[in-house]
């Protein structure tokens, strides 16, 4: 639009030169002008006016001043009605409007353009109300603005709202200072309750760290920092005091001065609560409240450190409860737990001021003694003093919920004079020493020596030689042969010995006891039960070697593995050893626990058809029972037996009651230990059926026997001049 129409210029009024020039400046004029008749239509627009409104010169003339035209909004968003439209307030009151904020909808560009309006009555030469000149600049900017800032402001209002933060704001050069009402909220006060002076916050800080906080903004305001974070403590309404995270901005003049201090205290009440709970979490036991391990790792740093620097001796002792487990197994863990506390309890009574107490878990409780005195031998006296009231308090009788029980203690100790890095060293020596006082007896105090740590280093190299055996196959077979009582060889019992070395052989008294601590006897087990299968597959290829037995012990810890069956299924068919005659012995001990599971493996195992050979039958507690649950095919006398037979009436009556006993129930008895003449005579006298021993043969290597044994017509030698004829005729000695 060019030009105004002629309804402009003759509202005007003006000369047609001065209205040319008129109606430039309104064309481009930055604002938008809108002139309306004394009916509210209107008769003239601007380009800038038509831009704005987003409509054409031919929608503008002439339209009505309604909102069913216009729908005009207010500043709130709201729809305004049409009697607050500028042109029509004016045409109403006859007075400007001035600085009203409007709203115009632009759905093409899907939103709101806004505009600052200023609406003029025109009057005639009589004064009479003849039309309104309404001017308005685009402020659409400005109000997206003032929206961003007023959701900016929400959003930090209700985000404050919402947290522990209380905002505040000191000026520095009036002195004014704002507290927020959630400052005051955190320290138990209403709004209103307490003068906001400057000096208000410091008053209610608490003593000791009030030098500290003075200094710390004596060095922060003259300096260059914006920005700082400090912690300390203000008085709560009801007198505790209130943890504060004080956080905030420096605002500097031109030259650096600080002028404005702005920031938020943060309320640290559960923060410093859950940092408590997590150090007790990370430091203390839960159920007896003594330190644990950890923590006690720390203090003893600091507490060797002290001993070393006084010239004095301390003392470590390990304390073990007695027979723990059987309590747990027995009671249940309850009330294990509540021996436990109880025992917490009595030693914090027992030990001296200074002591030093903590529980490692389970059952174990580590004391530690400092300032014992400046020599071992009174250091020793200390320790020995107070074990002995150690050991009284916890010997007394505990009443675990009604049930009384009687504990007693293991302890160990080790002294110590200073050194910082051998935490792990007096550990490990008071552990020893405690697993001493158990061996002998129990309910005592034993002090570290090093032959115990020696003999752990024994223990320790014998295990590694041990796996590296295994790993080798340094592990070979011995049999020892079985004959019947008709003189016939029947069997052999397969014994494991260690090649060590091209000289050196290692008999399993002295390695056994070590696979069983070092968790290695089931592989060497299965090592050995291997080795037999491989030797019945040659046997059963052997005219002179086919009908024997094999017997091969096994661990507790195999028959308690539940693939054990699977495995020696596996070994059979891989090796084609015959399974009638493979003979497994077991000693009671497999028996004392989950005897279920070990009957179904056992049947597994028969069905394949291993058979099974009891061992040391006599020197257990519960045999009988044994006999009639689990599938047994034989029992073997305890060598202590048959040794006293000759001469202990006693011995050969258990002998006769145990061959009497097996022919009852259809099992074969099997004697070892048969050394001399008059041993074999009462055994074959009194019906046993298999005999092995020193006096009919030793243990030889697995090829040696079979070499030896592989000669179908040999019989078993009748006393000693029989052996030595058995041997000659074998081909060699034993």
């Amino acid at each position: 639009m060019d030009a105004y129409p002629p309804r402009m210029a003759a509202a005007g009024g003006l000369p047609d030169d001065a209205q040319r020039r008129f109606d430039e400046l309104l064309a481009h004029l930055p604002a938008g002008v809108v002139m309306h008749d004394a009916g509210g239509r209107v008769v003239a627009a601007n380009r800038q006016a038509l831009a704005l409104l987003g409509r054409g010169e031919d929608q503008v003339l002439g339209s009505p001043d309604d909102d069913a035209f216009w729908h005009f909004v207010r500043a709130d968003g709201t729809r305004m009605p049409a009697s607050e439209y500028p042109v029509n307030a004016v045409l109403r009151t006859g007075a400007k409007v001035s600085d009203l904020v409007v709203g115009v909808p632009r759905p093409a560009e899907g939103g709101v353009r806004w505009a600052i309006c200023n609406a003029y009555p025109e009057r005639g030469e009589d004064g009479a109300l003849c039309g309104v000149v309404v001017c308005f600049t685009d402020c659409t900017a400005l109000k997206y603005a003032e929206q961003s800032l007023h959701k900016s402001e929400e959003r930090m209002r209700l985000a404050l709202q919402g947290s522990t933060d209380a905002p505040w704001d000191w000026d520095l050069v009036t002195g004014e200072i704002y507290y927020s009402a959630r400052y005051w909220e955190m320290l138990g006060y209403a709004a209103d309750e307490q003068a906001p002076d400057p000096s208000a916050w410091m008053r209610m800080m608490h003593p000791e760290d009030r030098a500290r906080v003075v200094a710390f903004v004596d060095e922060l305001l003259p300096g260059p920092r914006q920005a700082y974070s400090i912690e300390f403590r203000l008085r709560h309404h009801d007198g505790h005091y209130v943890p504060v995270l004080s956080r905030g901005f420096i605002l500097r003049d031109a030259l650096g001065a600080a002028v404005r201090l702005s920031g938020t205290n943060t309320d640290l009440t559960e923060r410093k609560q859950s940092e408590h709970r997590i150090h007790e979490l990370a430091y203390f036991d839960q159920l007896t409240g003594l330190p644990n391990r950890r923590f006690l790792i720390d203090e003893l740093g600091q507490i060797l450190a002290r001993n070393g620097r006084a010239g004095r001796h301390g003392a470590l002792l390990f304390l073990d409860l007695d027979h723990f487990k059987l309590l747990n197994d027995t009671m249940g863990h309850d009330v294990g737990d509540l021996l436990l506390r109880e025992v917490a309890r009595r030693l914090r009574r027992a030990l001296r001021e200074g002591d030093h107490l903590a529980r490692l878990g389970g059952d174990e409780f580590v004391i530690v003694l400092e300032n014992l005195g400046h020599t071992p031998a009174a250091a020793t006296a200390e320790v020995q003093a107070v074990g002995r009231k150690v050991l009284e308090v916890l010997g007394e009788p505990f009443d675990l919920a009604g049930r009384p029980y009687a504990s007693s203690p293991s302890i160990g100790a080790t002294l110590f004079d200073g050194d910082p890095d051998g935490i792990d060293t007096l550990l490990r020596q008071a552990d020893l020493a405690m697993y001493r006082a158990k061996e002998e007896g129990r309910n005592t105090l034993r002090f570290f020596d090093p032959g115990m740590q020696a003999a752990v280093d024994r223990q320790a190299a014998l295990s590694a030689a041990l796996r590296t055996g295994l790993a080798r196959r340094q592990f070979v077979l011995y049999c020892q042969p079985q004959f019947g009582h008709d003189g016939s060889l029947v069997g052999a019992e397969a014994l494991v010995r260690w090649k060590r070395g091209a000289d050196e052989l290692v008999g399993p008294g002295e390695f056994i006891g070590a696979a069983e601590s070092g968790g290695l006897i089931a592989a060497l087990g299965m090592d050995v039960l291997e080795q037999g299968c491989h030797a019945l597959a040659r046997w059963a290829r052997a005219p002179g070697l086919a009908a024997l037995k094999l017997a091969v012990n096994v661990s507790v810890h195999q028959l308690r593995d539940p693939d054990f069956p699977r495995a020696v299924a596996t070994l059979l068919a891989a090796t084609g050893a015959p399974a009638d005659r493979l003979t497994l012995e077991l000693t009671e001990s497999v028996f004392a626990r989950n005897p279920a599971d070990l009957v179904d493996r056992m049947q597994q195992l028969r069905g394949l058809g291993v058979h099974f050979a009891l061992d040391d039958f006599g020197t257990g507690y519960s045999s009988l029972a044994y006999l009639a649950r689990f599938p047994l095919a034989a029992l073997k006398i305890d060598r202590s037996f048959v040794q006293d037979v000759d001469h202990d009436p006693n011995a050969s009556s258990i002998v006769e009651a145990i061959i009497a006993l097996a022919r009852k129930l259809h099992l074969a008895t099997i004697a070892e230990g048969v050394e001399l003449d008059a041993q074999q005579a009462f055994l074959t006298a009194h019906g046993c059926d298999v005999m092995q021993g020193y006096l009919l043969g030793r243990p030889v290597a697995l090829d040696e026997f079979e070499r030896r044994y592989g000669q179908a017509d040999l019989q078993a030698p009748q006393g000693l001049q029989g052996l030595q004829a058995f041997q000659a005729a074998s081909g060699s000695s034993t």
